[in-house]
């Protein structure tokens, strides 16, 4: 165990997650159970700012591993991306007395925390909270499971009304860059099509797909559209362009939206937040910093935020087969 380090802080930050809350628990309790304080950041960096900070215990985070979002809140903040913001923000650390950072959140709170790491040597511990899937060095982040069952649950529900009017449904999940929600979801969910940014799979080819599920006998169907899907310019669009090329189908639009966000999180994430944050805190304590935790091939394992930061996770290319496969 270090002896420079006495306080750990912890902060969350950029979009919020089912399983935040776990790792917030983990962290403070690993503090505890290692005899370091720990200090809870409100508002991510912006609070980080304002010394916005409080500290924890093993007893103030109980109640806390079954629910969504995070206690800690999230902000975006515009002031620490300045070098007088980091400033301020270093200062605040320093006068609590604080040794080291676990930031939970996305590539942009990894980036902010890689810069404040190389300004200051502060040491810092990412946990991948987002519930995109879109962080490189894990096979997955937290919320991620529990997104995709709130979402394989809510087109279960439409596939009924569905089948019951023999309608097309275009389901549009999150996913702005990555078509992980969609590609999993989609084939858990029994998706006819699964249209997603990595894959152009052009209107044509859609329209074809169409067709040929009405030939075979298919009076319903769903397809699941990730936001960033380049089909089309907006799932609105791309509705009106089937009405107008098959007007046989009487189509229906679902923006699941901010849902999928929300919601206790599933046992696999609370217990891959456990797992995380009890690997962050040890790794501080070790003398490492500047790491992302994530899991590779049911391993926790140490990825530098530069390589999570500027990696690119790849789609499943074998998904992708059964997808097509289980959509004949």
């Amino acid at each position: 165990m270090s002896k420079t380090i006495k306080k750990i802080g912890v902060l969350t930050s950029g979009g919020d997650s089912p399983g935040m809350n776990a790792a917030i628990r983990s962290v403070v309790r690993t503090c505890a159970y290692h005899n370091i304080e720990c200090i809870g950041i409100y508002r991510g960096y912006q609070g980080m700012i304002e010394g916005d900070f409080l500290e924890m215990g093993a007893r103030s985070v109980h109640n806390i591993v079954n629910k969504g979002g995070t206690v800690l809140k999230s902000a975006r903040s515009k002031e620490f991306m300045t070098v007088a913001g980091r400033v301020k923000a270093h200062e605040q650390l320093i006068k609590a007395g604080i040794d080291a950072l676990v930031v939970i959140g996305g590539d942009g709170s990894f980036t902010g925390a890689e810069v404040f790491n190389k300004e200051y040597g502060f040491p810092v511990m990412g946990i991948p909270g987002t519930i995109d899937n879109d962080i490189f060095g894990t096979s997955h982040t937290l919320g991620y499971d529990t997104a995709l069952n709130t979402v394989v649950d809510v087109i279960d529900k439409i596939r009924d009304t569905a089948s019951s009017h023999n309608r097309l449904f275009f389901v549009e999940v999150m996913g702005r860059d990555a078509g992980h929600i969609a590609l999993n979801a989609g084939i858990g969910a029994g998706a006819e099509e699964i249209l997603i940014p990595e894959e152009d799979m052009g209107l044509e080819r859609l329209l074809e797909s169409l067709k040929k599920s009405k030939a075979t006998g298919k009076s319903s169907s769903i397809v699941v559209i990730a936001e960033g899907d380049k089909i089309g310019k907006s799932v609105f669009e791309l509705k009106d362009y089937v009405e107008a090329n098959l007007p046989e189908y009487e189509v229906r639009v679902s923006v699941l939206g901010h849902m999928q966000r929300g919601g206790a999180p599933s046992c696999f994430d609370r217990v891959l937040a456990s797992r995380l944050g009890v690997k962050a805190v040890e790794s501080l304590l070790e003398g490492k910093s500047n790491f992302m935790v994530g899991m590779l091939n049911d391993k926790v394992s140490l990825t530098p935020l530069e390589q999570a930061i500027k990696g690119h996770t790849e789609i499943d290319r074998e998904l992708l087969r059964v997808s097509e496969i289980m959509s004949i």
